[in-house]
């Protein structure tokens, strides 16, 4: 519908059904419907709020189709998101909103009429945010309202709120409902799950993971960084929410994995010439980095993990090494510089094989080089 890129519900462009944030690539679209007999849909609603409606109707419904479903109480609007037998697979991943035990369904595909009020509810929610902040301010609770969505129809809105302690907010309902005339329903969100609603670019270049994909937020400590041997810096480690980067949990099996056979960081290396301590690992490589104790011009020896298992177990028998066995720095390679005159790069003979016998000239050049007459 041409109504649908007036609407900005947290999508691209207003572009709801190919652009969407958490969007499902529909893999099983070309395949016949065969899994999903029932025809049950996936519905997206503001940023990524989604569910699972019944298609009782039997409606042909396609992704980026406004309908109207059925809610608690009263009807919402939304866009369908996805259909066929991938939602079956969706739904397994993801708890779907019942209604006395069963889905809910979709009424029918929406109105003019149910637009044009879906509009207007929207054109609401930004206002309704900012007086929603200043009640909550005046009645002294310690919580952020970070996002409003209000109902298809009108007649209930979700308050969206982050808190770090319990807060009662009974008194704030109450006041929300008489100061807006409708129902009211609080749904507390984390700071994760606010930037994923909010949106934005990571230090990556690309779109945050939260707001393109993720839709469990699994918790991030910083054994996550030690582990990879990252350096503790909080304004390196944090993302946009002000929490671990969720990031830092992708590669952490990997660096685990390859740290199981790793000997310890905190026994120094018994040389004849001295003794060296820890600095800093390559896990990947397998490198451990060691300096002399008291040299104090942080020159840092590379060291093979293999190496250092055997300078240990030297020591443990009570025996020095003479050589530390360092591991050579790979050098990259020079490359030559050769210049070239400019004059033979663009010359209309470059192409020309010199292998290739040259034509014979033609016999009117020859007699003009013999300054015979032309006949």
């Amino acid at each position: 519908m041409d109504d649908l890129n007036l609407v900005d519900r947290g999508c691209c462009n207003g572009n709801g059904g190919t652009c969407a944030k958490l969007n499902v690539y529909d893999w099983l679209g070309d395949v016949i419907n065969i899994a999903n007999p029932t025809d049950l849909v996936e519905v997206r609603f503001k940023n990524t709020r989604k569910d699972y409606f019944r298609n009782d109707s039997n409606l042909q419904l396609t992704p980026g189709d406004i309908v109207a479903v059925e809610a608690n109480p009263g009807h919402d609007i939304g866009i369908v998101t996805l259909t066929g037998d991938l939602v079956l697979q969706q739904m397994k991943k993801h708890k779907a909103t019942t209604l006395n035990g069963e889905l809910r369904k979709i009424y029918r595909k929406a109105k003019q009429a149910d637009i044009d009020k879906w509009k207007e509810a929207i054109s609401l929610e930004h206002h309704t945010m900012l007086r929603s902040r200043q009640i909550a301010n005046e009645l002294q609770l310690d919580m952020k309202i970070g996002d409003v969505e209000y109902q298809g129809d009108r007649t209930k809105a979700i308050f969206y709120y982050l808190a770090d302690d319990r807060v009662d907010f009974r008194q704030l309902i109450r006041v929300l409902a008489d100061t807006f005339k409708m129902r009211v329903e609080m749904k507390q969100i984390g700071a994760r799950q606010e930037a994923g609603r909010i949106g934005g670019i990571g230090p990556c270049g690309r779109e945050i993971c939260c707001a393109s994909w993720i839709n469990n937020f699994v918790s991030v400590t910083t054994n996550s960084a030690r582990y990879q041997d990252l350096s503790l810096n909080p304004q390196k480690l944090a993302g946009q929410c002000g929490k671990l980067k969720c990031c830092l949990n992708f590669e952490v099996d990997t660096y685990i994995d390859a740290t199981k056979d790793f000997p310890s960081t905190h026994l120094q290396l018994e040389i004849e010439n001295g003794s060296y301590h820890f600095q800093k690992a390559d896990i990947l490589r397998r490198i451990y980095y060691y300096s002399k104790n008291g040299d104090q011009s942080g020159n840092l020896i590379p060291v093979s993990v293999d190496r250092v298992k055997e300078i240990l177990q030297s020591n443990q028998k009570g025996s020095k090494v003479s050589l530390l066995g360092e591991v050579p720095e790979k050098k990259p390679a020079e490359e030559k510089i050769v210049f070239e005159a400019g004059s033979t790069r663009d010359t209309l003979t470059r192409f020309d094989d010199p292998s290739r016998p040259k034509n014979k000239k033609r016999g009117g050049n020859s007699r003009r080089r013999n300054n015979k007459p032309r006949v």
